[in-house]
Order: structure tokens, then sequence, then C-alpha cells
């Protein structure tokens, strides 16, 4: 099972591009894209959860591959992954499918906070971490994750395939230089986002004045 969760404030180019190398490369026919509703460990940017799920629907919309879980937009409370993880652990298991693994993705840039996130450890005894590198951003753990990498590192995919959690697989492949930050503060410049955001994205965003002159 693929994963792959965020605050996508805006969803954009670089997000689908890590779930279509995703995809890809671990010969998946699924991904599940898990918008967060509040981020614990992020700053809001004052965009309503109506609209980022609305723009993340409009970006997924021509790829049957992609499916998206709302729960954690129906949680009350921080969005914690690992109480996300933990049910969906749960739902495999009532399926039968107790060794299925869940392969949690996720850029460069949060795995090097990782060990910040609630119960961090917990998360990696529910599922595996697989790494997308963004251009010019370096591995760059806290030495206690740096040590986890040490004994939990592989490098081959089927290594996730036989064990159900805890190994960390970076992915390499073709990468785009977008961020939501960088796409937010060209929008409140009054700048142009075309080929950051999904054609639809980024009309949605142009029609309700999104992140223009509103952003904290």
């Amino acid at each position: 099972m693929l994963l792959f969760g965020g605050t996508f404030d805006p969803v954009h180019n670089a997000h689908i591009n890590m779930a279509q190398q995703c995809l890809a490369h671990f010969h998946e026919t699924r991904l599940h894209f898990m918008p967060n509703r509040v981020p614990a460990h992020k700053q809001a940017s004052g965009i309503s959860n109506e609209d980022k799920l609305a723009m993340l629907k409009l970006a997924t919309a021509h790829n049957d591959a992609f499916v998206i879980d709302e729960r954690e937009l129906h949680r009350q409370g921080p969005s914690y992954s690992l109480l996300s993880l933990q049910e969906l652990r749960a739902e495999l298991d009532c399926k039968d499918q107790q060794h299925e693994p869940i392969l949690f993705l996720m850029g460069m840039d949060s795995f090097n906070s990782f060990d910040s996130w609630y119960h961090w450890q917990e998360i990696l005894t529910l599922c595996h971490l697989v790494v997308y590198q963004r251009p010019h951003e370096n591995l760059a753990p806290s030495q206690e994750l740096h040590a986890y990498l040490h004994t939990h590192q592989c490098n081959k995919p089927a290594q996730l395939q036989s064990n159900v959690a805890g190994l960390v697989y970076f992915l390499e492949g073709p990468q785009r230089d977008e961020s939501s930050t960088h796409v937010r503060k060209r929008l409140l410049n009054g700048l142009d986002c075309t080929s950051l955001l999904p054609d639809a994205v980024n009309q949605y965003i142009l029609d309700k004045r999104l992140y223009m002159g509103s952003q904290k």
C-alpha cells in the first residue's frame, strides 16, 4: 500500500511527480493521498481544508491510480500520522492482509525532521518510509535518526515487501524543484505559477484568489 500524506497547501507538480515516480518504481497500481486537516508540525496557511481538498481532487482527477483518503480531514484535534497509520494497519489486518506493508512516501525535508514527529518510533512499527529527494536537498538527520538509518536503511524494493514495517528506502528519479512554500510566496507576490501547478489547480487558485494577500 502506497501512502502519501501531507498538507498539500497547495498541491503542486512536484507532489504529482513524486506520486507518479513512486507508482512506477514499485510497480503498483494505486497510491493513496492523505491530506492533513490540522498539521501538527507545520504552520497552517489559513486556507480552508475544503479548498485544499478541492485542489487535490482537481490535481488527481485524471489518474485512476490516485485515491484520496479523507480520514484526517474529519479527525478532531491534531492530524498525527500515527493515528491514521494505526487505523490503516488495523483495516489491512481485518482484510486478512497482515503481511501487506504500508509504504509511507515523504520528501527529504520531512525526513530530516522526522524524529520531531509525534511518536516517530512507533510510526516505524507500522510502515516503511520511502524518502524522495528533491534537487539540492541533502540528507541531514539528527544523531538519533542517523543511528536508526545505520541499521534500517535498505536499497532494494524487494526488502520492503519481505518486511511489514521499519525500513527506510531512498527513492531517486526525475525530480522537480517546487515546494508549497515557494508557490505560496510567488502567489503572494502576484507572480505566475503556471509551470508549478496543475492547470486546474492554478485556475482554481486564480478564480478564488487564494494565497493572494491573506497568507500568514
